[in-house]
């Protein structure tokens, strides 16, 4: 179960990442990872999502920031290809 401060944190980095970055980013860094910050509204980018999140997390250590791929729906995916 997800709790109510990680809802919060995603729902408001989202609003971020629509908001300000989305334009933006996808000019620039179309496919990269970003982990948002929305307390302080600051954002990361990585080749890798683990990358962006821990340049967020060397940033702000006692924060929570959300992972968003930048272009795509989902930060990752996971599945079964079948021929």
């Amino acid at each position: 179960m997800i709790s109510d401060r990680t809802k919060d944190v995603a729902q408001r980095a989202t609003e971020l990442y629509e908001g300000k970055l989305r334009s933006k980013l996808e000019d620039t860094n179309m496919h990269a990872f970003v982990a948002i910050e929305p307390d302080s509204g600051d954002h990361f980018i990585g080749a890798t999502l683990s990358e962006a999140m821990q340049a967020a997390r060397l940033e702000y250590p006692d924060r929570l920031s959300f992972g968003i791929r930048v272009g795509h729906r989902a930060a990752v995916h996971i599945g079964v290809l079948q021929p």
